[in-house]
Protein backbone atom coordinates (compact mmCIF):
# COMPACT_ATOMS: atom_id res chain seq x y z
CA UNK A 1 0.00 0.00 0.00
CA UNK A 2 1.54 3.29 -1.04
CA UNK A 3 2.06 5.76 1.80
CA UNK A 4 0.53 8.69 -0.10
CA UNK A 5 -2.56 6.85 -1.32
CA UNK A 6 -5.83 8.40 -0.19
CA UNK A 7 -8.77 6.17 0.85
CA UNK A 8 -10.48 7.12 -2.43
CA UNK A 9 -7.49 5.97 -4.51
CA UNK A 10 -7.14 2.76 -2.50
CA UNK A 11 -10.82 1.93 -2.95
CA UNK A 12 -10.65 2.61 -6.70
CA UNK A 13 -7.61 0.32 -6.97
CA UNK A 14 -9.39 -2.41 -5.03
CA UNK A 15 -12.53 -1.98 -7.13
CA UNK A 16 -10.52 -2.43 -10.32
CA UNK A 17 -8.22 -5.25 -9.18
CA UNK A 18 -10.51 -7.22 -6.86
CA UNK A 19 -14.21 -6.37 -7.10
CA UNK A 20 -14.44 -6.42 -10.90
CA UNK A 21 -12.69 -9.79 -11.06
CA UNK A 22 -15.07 -11.17 -8.46
CA UNK A 23 -18.00 -9.79 -10.44
CA UNK A 24 -16.74 -11.72 -13.44
CA UNK A 25 -16.70 -14.88 -11.36
CA UNK A 26 -20.04 -14.30 -9.63
CA UNK A 27 -21.83 -12.28 -12.33
CA UNK A 28 -22.31 -9.46 -9.81
CA UNK A 29 -24.15 -11.51 -7.19
CA UNK A 30 -22.23 -10.64 -4.02
CA UNK A 31 -24.51 -12.72 -1.80
CA UNK A 32 -22.86 -15.76 -3.34
CA UNK A 33 -19.85 -14.76 -1.21
CA UNK A 34 -21.35 -13.15 1.87
CA UNK A 35 -24.77 -14.28 2.98
CA UNK A 36 -26.44 -14.76 6.33
CA UNK A 37 -30.03 -15.83 7.02
CA UNK A 38 -32.31 -14.00 9.42
CA UNK A 39 -33.65 -15.24 12.75
CA UNK A 40 -37.30 -14.97 11.66
CA UNK A 41 -38.58 -18.52 12.08
CA UNK A 42 -40.58 -19.78 9.11
CA UNK A 43 -41.13 -23.46 9.87
CA UNK A 44 -39.77 -26.60 11.46
CA UNK A 45 -39.17 -29.56 9.17
CA UNK A 46 -37.65 -33.03 9.45
CA UNK A 47 -33.86 -33.24 9.23
CA UNK A 48 -32.35 -34.16 5.86
CA UNK A 49 -28.76 -35.26 5.16
CA UNK A 50 -26.60 -32.17 4.60
CA UNK A 51 -28.57 -29.88 6.93
CA UNK A 52 -26.52 -27.89 9.45
CA UNK A 53 -26.47 -29.56 12.87
CA UNK A 54 -26.68 -26.21 14.68
CA UNK A 55 -30.19 -25.71 13.18
CA UNK A 56 -31.61 -28.78 14.95
CA UNK A 57 -34.63 -27.89 17.12
CA UNK A 58 -34.01 -30.13 20.12
CA UNK A 59 -37.38 -29.42 21.76
CA UNK A 60 -39.35 -30.63 18.72
CA UNK A 61 -36.88 -33.49 18.21
CA UNK A 62 -37.47 -34.71 21.78
CA UNK A 63 -41.27 -34.60 21.37
CA UNK A 64 -41.34 -36.30 17.96
CA UNK A 65 -38.46 -38.73 18.57
CA UNK A 66 -37.06 -37.73 15.17
CA UNK A 67 -34.61 -35.02 14.16
CA UNK A 68 -36.19 -31.70 13.14
CA UNK A 69 -34.48 -28.45 12.08
CA UNK A 70 -35.49 -24.78 12.11
CA UNK A 71 -35.89 -22.89 8.84
CA UNK A 72 -35.83 -19.10 8.74
CA UNK A 73 -37.24 -16.39 6.52
CA UNK A 74 -34.64 -14.64 4.40
CA UNK A 75 -33.78 -11.10 5.39
CA UNK A 76 -34.39 -8.47 2.74
CA UNK A 77 -31.66 -6.31 4.21
CA UNK A 78 -28.34 -7.78 5.23
CA UNK A 79 -26.35 -6.15 8.01
CA UNK A 80 -22.71 -7.15 8.38
CA UNK A 81 -20.07 -6.36 10.97
CA UNK A 82 -16.30 -6.27 10.55
CA UNK A 83 -14.31 -7.16 13.69
CA UNK A 84 -10.80 -5.98 12.81
CA UNK A 85 -7.67 -6.84 14.80
CA UNK A 86 -5.39 -3.80 15.12
CA UNK A 87 -3.09 -5.31 17.77
CA UNK A 88 0.71 -4.74 17.53
CA UNK A 89 1.30 -8.13 15.86
CA UNK A 90 -0.82 -6.95 12.91
CA UNK A 91 1.85 -4.30 12.23
CA UNK A 92 4.22 -7.00 10.95
CA UNK A 93 4.89 -7.54 7.27
CA UNK A 94 7.87 -8.30 5.05
CA UNK A 95 6.37 -8.80 1.60
CA UNK A 96 3.89 -6.60 -0.27
CA UNK A 97 1.95 -5.29 2.76
CA UNK A 98 1.71 -5.24 6.52
CA UNK A 99 -0.89 -7.58 7.96
CA UNK A 100 -2.98 -4.63 9.17
CA UNK A 101 -2.93 -3.18 5.65
CA UNK A 102 -4.28 -6.45 4.25
CA UNK A 103 -6.94 -6.40 6.99
CA UNK A 104 -7.95 -2.83 6.08
CA UNK A 105 -8.09 -3.61 2.36
CA UNK A 106 -10.21 -6.71 2.87
CA UNK A 107 -12.52 -4.73 5.14
CA UNK A 108 -12.83 -2.09 2.42
CA UNK A 109 -13.58 -4.72 -0.27
CA UNK A 110 -16.20 -6.43 1.89
CA UNK A 111 -17.79 -3.08 2.84
CA UNK A 112 -17.86 -1.90 -0.77
CA UNK A 113 -19.41 -5.13 -2.08
CA UNK A 114 -22.07 -5.18 0.64
CA UNK A 115 -23.00 -1.50 0.65
CA UNK A 116 -23.26 -1.05 -3.12
CA UNK A 117 -26.39 -3.23 -3.02
CA UNK A 118 -28.01 -1.09 -0.34
CA UNK A 119 -27.12 -3.29 2.62
CA UNK A 120 -25.38 -2.05 5.75
CA UNK A 121 -21.99 -2.73 7.30
CA UNK A 122 -20.42 -1.62 10.57
CA UNK A 123 -16.91 -1.97 11.95
CA UNK A 124 -15.46 -2.71 15.39
CA UNK A 125 -11.67 -2.55 15.89
CA UNK A 126 -9.88 -4.25 18.80
CA UNK A 127 -8.13 -4.48 21.25
CA UNK A 128 -8.48 -1.45 23.51
CA UNK A 129 -11.41 0.64 24.68
CA UNK A 130 -10.36 3.69 22.70
CA UNK A 131 -10.50 1.99 19.30
CA UNK A 132 -13.38 3.08 17.07
CA UNK A 133 -16.82 1.59 16.54
CA UNK A 134 -18.40 2.56 13.21
CA UNK A 135 -22.21 2.08 13.24
CA UNK A 136 -23.73 0.18 10.30
CA UNK A 137 -24.60 2.27 7.26
CA UNK A 138 -25.02 1.73 3.53
CA UNK A 139 -23.34 3.46 0.62
CA UNK A 140 -19.89 3.89 -0.83
CA UNK A 141 -19.07 6.61 1.68
CA UNK A 142 -19.31 4.00 4.44
CA UNK A 143 -16.66 1.83 2.77
CA UNK A 144 -14.41 4.88 2.50
CA UNK A 145 -15.05 5.78 6.14
CA UNK A 146 -14.10 2.28 7.32
CA UNK A 147 -10.93 2.26 5.23
CA UNK A 148 -9.91 5.73 6.44
CA UNK A 149 -10.49 4.93 10.12
CA UNK A 150 -8.63 1.60 9.98
CA UNK A 151 -5.63 3.17 8.22
CA UNK A 152 -5.41 6.12 10.59
CA UNK A 153 -5.99 4.28 13.87
CA UNK A 154 -2.93 3.52 15.96
CA UNK A 155 -2.17 -0.03 17.09
CA UNK A 156 -4.15 -1.27 20.06
CA UNK A 157 -2.95 -1.23 23.62
CA UNK A 158 0.03 -3.35 24.60
CA UNK A 159 -0.15 -6.87 25.98
CA UNK A 160 -1.32 -10.12 24.44
CA UNK A 161 -4.36 -9.81 22.21
CA UNK A 162 -7.53 -11.15 23.81
CA UNK A 163 -9.61 -12.19 20.82
CA UNK A 164 -12.09 -13.92 23.11
CA UNK A 165 -12.92 -10.64 24.86
CA UNK A 166 -13.49 -8.89 21.52
CA UNK A 167 -15.77 -11.67 20.30
CA UNK A 168 -17.74 -11.67 23.56
CA UNK A 169 -18.19 -7.90 23.28
CA UNK A 170 -19.50 -8.31 19.72
CA UNK A 171 -21.89 -11.01 20.90
CA UNK A 172 -23.34 -8.69 23.57
CA UNK A 173 -23.62 -5.82 21.11
CA UNK A 174 -25.37 -7.68 18.25
CA UNK A 175 -28.97 -8.54 19.04
CA UNK A 176 -30.38 -9.74 15.73
CA UNK A 177 -28.64 -12.24 13.49
CA UNK A 178 -25.78 -10.67 11.52
CA UNK A 179 -23.00 -11.60 9.14
CA UNK A 180 -19.78 -11.20 11.14
CA UNK A 181 -16.22 -11.13 9.79
CA UNK A 182 -13.47 -11.75 12.35
CA UNK A 183 -10.35 -10.33 10.66
CA UNK A 184 -7.18 -11.25 12.57
CA UNK A 185 -3.86 -13.08 12.58
CA UNK A 186 -5.27 -15.12 15.52
CA UNK A 187 -2.10 -14.56 17.56
CA UNK A 188 -4.03 -14.25 20.77
CA UNK A 189 -4.46 -15.46 24.31
CA UNK A 190 -6.07 -18.90 24.58
CA UNK A 191 -9.73 -19.30 25.36
CA UNK A 192 -11.22 -17.68 22.26
CA UNK A 193 -12.88 -20.86 21.01
CA UNK A 194 -15.81 -20.68 23.46
CA UNK A 195 -16.78 -17.08 22.63
CA UNK A 196 -16.44 -17.88 18.92
CA UNK A 197 -18.74 -20.87 19.35
CA UNK A 198 -21.33 -18.73 21.15
CA UNK A 199 -21.14 -16.05 18.44
CA UNK A 200 -21.54 -18.67 15.69
CA UNK A 201 -24.71 -20.04 17.28
CA UNK A 202 -26.52 -16.73 16.73
CA UNK A 203 -24.69 -15.26 13.73
CA UNK A 204 -23.10 -16.29 10.44
CA UNK A 205 -19.38 -15.96 11.26
CA UNK A 206 -16.50 -15.90 8.76
CA UNK A 207 -12.90 -15.91 9.97
CA UNK A 208 -10.45 -13.94 7.81
CA UNK A 209 -7.02 -15.25 8.82
CA UNK A 210 -4.13 -13.00 7.77
CA UNK A 211 -0.58 -14.34 7.76
CA UNK A 212 2.91 -13.31 6.69
CA UNK A 213 5.33 -15.95 5.27
CA UNK A 214 8.28 -14.53 7.21
CA UNK A 215 6.57 -15.44 10.47
CA UNK A 216 6.52 -19.09 9.50
CA UNK A 217 10.23 -19.79 9.03
CA UNK A 218 13.43 -18.27 10.44
CA UNK A 219 16.05 -17.23 7.86
CA UNK A 220 19.66 -18.38 8.29
CA UNK A 221 21.20 -14.97 9.07
CA UNK A 222 23.18 -15.65 12.23
CA UNK A 223 22.42 -14.19 15.66
CA UNK A 224 19.57 -11.68 15.50
CA UNK A 225 17.25 -9.97 18.01
CA UNK A 226 13.61 -11.11 17.87
CA UNK A 227 10.97 -8.94 19.50
CA UNK A 228 7.46 -9.99 20.43
CA UNK A 229 5.23 -7.15 19.14
CA UNK A 230 2.45 -8.03 21.59
CA UNK A 231 4.53 -7.97 24.80
CA UNK A 232 7.60 -5.98 23.74
CA UNK A 233 9.93 -8.70 25.03
CA UNK A 234 13.12 -9.21 23.03
CA UNK A 235 15.52 -12.13 22.85
CA UNK A 236 18.59 -13.01 20.80
CA UNK A 237 18.32 -16.10 18.59
CA UNK A 238 21.05 -17.95 16.67
CA UNK A 239 19.27 -18.59 13.37
CA UNK A 240 22.33 -20.36 11.94
CA UNK A 241 21.50 -23.33 14.21
CA UNK A 242 19.40 -25.78 12.19
CA UNK A 243 17.85 -27.16 15.38
CA UNK A 244 16.61 -23.68 16.30
CA UNK A 245 15.09 -23.15 12.86
CA UNK A 246 13.48 -26.61 12.92
CA UNK A 247 12.04 -26.04 16.40
CA UNK A 248 10.62 -22.68 15.35
CA UNK A 249 9.09 -24.20 12.20
CA UNK A 250 7.48 -26.99 14.25
CA UNK A 251 6.14 -24.46 16.76
CA UNK A 252 4.52 -22.34 14.03
CA UNK A 253 3.03 -25.38 12.29
CA UNK A 254 1.56 -26.63 15.56
CA UNK A 255 0.07 -23.19 16.21
CA UNK A 256 -1.49 -23.04 12.75
CA UNK A 257 -2.90 -26.54 13.17
CA UNK A 258 -4.55 -25.49 16.45
CA UNK A 259 -6.13 -22.46 14.77
CA UNK A 260 -7.46 -24.51 11.84
CA UNK A 261 -8.75 -27.24 14.16
CA UNK A 262 -10.52 -24.66 16.34
CA UNK A 263 -12.22 -22.97 13.39
CA UNK A 264 -13.24 -26.35 11.96
CA UNK A 265 -14.55 -27.57 15.31
CA UNK A 266 -16.60 -24.43 15.83
CA UNK A 267 -17.95 -24.66 12.25
CA UNK A 268 -16.53 -21.30 11.20
CA UNK A 269 -15.55 -20.93 7.54
CA UNK A 270 -12.03 -19.53 7.16
CA UNK A 271 -10.67 -17.29 4.43
CA UNK A 272 -6.84 -17.27 4.54
CA UNK A 273 -5.04 -14.21 3.17
CA UNK A 274 -1.30 -13.57 2.88
CA UNK A 275 0.74 -10.38 2.80
CA UNK A 276 2.64 -11.94 -0.11
CA UNK A 277 -0.27 -12.20 -2.55
CA UNK A 278 -3.54 -10.72 -3.72
CA UNK A 279 -6.92 -11.58 -2.22
CA UNK A 280 -8.71 -12.49 -5.47
CA UNK A 281 -7.61 -16.12 -5.77
CA UNK A 282 -8.24 -16.91 -2.06
CA UNK A 283 -11.69 -15.31 -2.34
CA UNK A 284 -12.59 -17.36 -5.42
CA UNK A 285 -11.38 -20.52 -3.65
CA UNK A 286 -13.42 -19.57 -0.58
CA UNK A 287 -16.60 -19.03 -2.60
CA UNK A 288 -16.12 -22.35 -4.38
CA UNK A 289 -15.68 -24.10 -1.05
CA UNK A 290 -18.88 -22.64 0.39
CA UNK A 291 -20.74 -23.61 -2.76
CA UNK A 292 -19.48 -27.20 -2.62
CA UNK A 293 -20.54 -27.65 1.01
CA UNK A 294 -24.08 -26.58 0.23
CA UNK A 295 -24.11 -23.02 1.57
CA UNK A 296 -24.65 -21.33 -1.80
CA UNK A 297 -28.14 -19.95 -1.25
CA UNK A 298 -29.56 -16.94 -3.01
CA UNK A 299 -32.21 -14.97 -1.12
CA UNK A 300 -35.33 -13.66 -2.79
CA UNK A 301 -35.47 -9.88 -2.77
Amino acid sequence: MAVMETPEKILRRLEFKVVRRLDGFLFGDYRGIFYGPSLDLAEVREYQPGDEVKRIDWNVTARMNRLFIRQYLEERELTAWLLVDLSPSMGFGTRRHLKREVAAEFAAVAAYIITRHGDKVGCLAFPGRRLPVIPPRAGRVQALRILQVLNRTEAGEGGLTDLGAAVRHAGRMLRRRRLVFVISDFLTQPGWDGPLRDLGQRHDVIAVWIRDPAEEELPDVGVIPIRDPETGQQTWVDTSDRRVRAAYRDLVQAQQTRIRDTLRRERVDALELSTAGTMVDPLVKFVTYRKQRGRWRLPGR
